[in-house]
């Protein structure tokens, strides 16, 4: 953890803003000379072949490929300054809200890259692995601690893959106990709950019921009462909700659900606001799942690997997937549970994901996890008092890791949207926050600083967000401006992506 605590950090306007405005870099077919290579081979007396020797005529192409043709030198230059140009939490603050793109220290990368680790065959038998198996007993106990639940599976190998586990334990549950019963479907997700979510439920077999929010930002109890009944599985939220709201009547929540015999399951996606403060398990959640890729110093990295192990309760135990490393005797070995919901991975997780995670819950300690989610909150209530009167506040109460504003004013006063916002951010140097989300938020800016950011970074992004709304214009729909590719229509690269160059321009 550093930033917040540690001291002043470069970032924000000063550490990234020259980057942005350099010239659009050419492609490697611009940069294609005829004939040049990037390698050489020293002739030698090996017999020569023909393609048509090795490979059936009708499977060779009438004519070679068109493929750019580059020394090494002008190759690696190339590839150089593109990387100068990627955005990075190494590189600046990337206030992703609901993301938690938080700086992730060094020290987890040695961890993982530790070749009595990293070279490890995951077949390998429980007998050559006992380190390994130590490690991931080690990592499994403190996050059960953590979270306040009894056992834990780390195989799910990202949060989503975690949501689904979390559900088809769930189902599991009530195929067990249902008995002859009324067949449970439905599962209750409030709507301020992470987006993944209605997905999940849907994969894991069960119907959405959405429950809406109160005036608060929280579950509407009187709403989620008049919704329970013996279908519901149970109910699928996180603590705090996507607000950044902390749940007043989770006690509540839980209680009522439970009472109809449903489950009540926590998503770990905003974990990074409780850590050392409170647990799932002490509100009364049956079944967490963690993003360690949020949380715990795991990268994010263009879709994995990440991790989501899945905690529940000592009832549930029964059903995690297995194996699991157990020690027994003084040795370890692997266990499956009596009504395993079988592999929900083909090994046993991304496990230097996991040697990352614990290395930083070790190097960080109880305390220190407590003092991450302490100045996580900081920095996000500081900003929330800093944005006001500059920005709609929707919720304007105590938040927790992350401030939702809002940008209708901009557009109502200038036609400015909370995408027109972020695309000027990009002007400042800085990466834009989450916008649009939460649906309940008109023009949301889901801003979320953690703990890793320093105040004169958090200071510096608040006063690049107060100036672009001081200087608000319907010109603010061309931004970015001076950056290497201007702004793309975002809706229909989504629907018609054609990822192709043509050579001559037209393409």
């Amino acid at each position: 953890m550093s930033g917040a605590v540690d001291g002043p950090q470069p970032g924000g306007r000063a550490a990234s803003a020259p980057l942005l405005g350099r010239q659009a870099e050419p492609t490697v077919f611009e940069l294609s000379s005829p004939g040049r290579r990037a390698w050489s081979f020293r002739s030698s007396d090996l017999p020569s072949w023909q393609a048509h020797e090795l490979v059936p005529p009708e499977h060779l192409a009438s004519e070679p490929v068109a493929l750019p043709e580059l020394s090494e030198r002008d190759l690696v230059a190339h590839h150089t300054r593109l990387t100068s140009r990627q955005y990075s939490v190494d590189l600046g603050a990337y206030p992703l809200g609901s993301c938690t793109m938080k700086y992730n220290p060094k020290l987890a990368d040695a961890t993982a890259g530790l070749a009595g680790l990293a070279r490890v065959h995951p077949a390998a038998p429980a007998a050559l692995t006992q380190g390994w198996l130590e490690l991931l007993v080690g990592l499994g106990t403190s996050l059960a601690e953590i979270t306040g639940m009894s056992a834990v599976s780390l195989q799910p190998p990202a949060g989503a893959a975690g949501e689904l586990t979390g559900l088809l334990i769930m189902r599991a549950h009530h195929a067990h106990v249902g008995g002859s019963g009324a067949v449970r479907t439905k599962v209750l997700i409030p709507d301020s709950a992470h987006g993944t979510n209605p997905a999940s439920v849907t994969l894991g077999g069960y119907r959405t019921v959405t429950v809406p929010s109160d005036h608060r930002g929280c579950v509407d109890m009187g709403a989620l009462r008049r919704l329970l009944d013996d279908e519901v599985a149970g109910i699928m939220l996180t603590n705090p909700n996507t607000l950044g709201l902390f749940e007043e009547d989770i006690a509540e929540i839980a209680q009522a659900v439970h009472e109809i015999g449903g489950l009540v399951y926590y998503d770990g996606a905003n974990l990074n606001a409780i850590l050392g403060v409170t647990r799932p398990g002490d509100m009364g959640f049956d079944i967490v799942h963690l993003n360690l890729h949020k949380t715990f110093a795991v990268p994010h990295g263009g879709g994995g690997p990440g991790a989501g192990p899945v905690a529940v309760t000592e009832a549930l135990a029964e059903y995690l997937p297995g194996p699991l490393p157990v020690l027994s005797h003084g040795r370890y070995h692997w266990q499956t549970p009596s009504r395993s919901i079988g592999r929900v991975h083909g090994w046993h997780g991304n496990t230097l994901a996991l040697a990352r995670a614990y290395a930083y819950v070790l190097a960080t300690g109880g305390d220190g996890l407590r003092r991450v989610a302490e100045a996580a909150v900081l920095n996000a209530n500081w900003l929330r008092q800093r944005l006001r009167g500059h920005y709609e506040i929707p919720y304007d109460r105590p938040c927790m890791h992350e401030c939702v504003v809002s940008a209708a004013g901009l557009r109502r006063t200038h036609g400015v949207r909370a995408t027109d916002v972020a695309k000027r951010l990009l002007e400042h140097g800085f990466h834009a926050p989450t916008v649009s989300f939460p649906l309940v938020v008109d023009e949301a800016l889901m801003i979320e600083p953690t703990e890793t950011e320093s105040p004169q970074t958090v200071a510096a992004l608040a006063q690049a967000l107060i100036d672009i709304a001081a200087t608000a214009s319907p010109e603010d729909r061309h931004a970015p401006r001076g950056t290497p590719v201007a702004r793309v229509d975002e809706a229909r690269a989504a629907r018609r992506l054609t990822a192709t160059f043509d050579a001559r321009g037209q393409g």
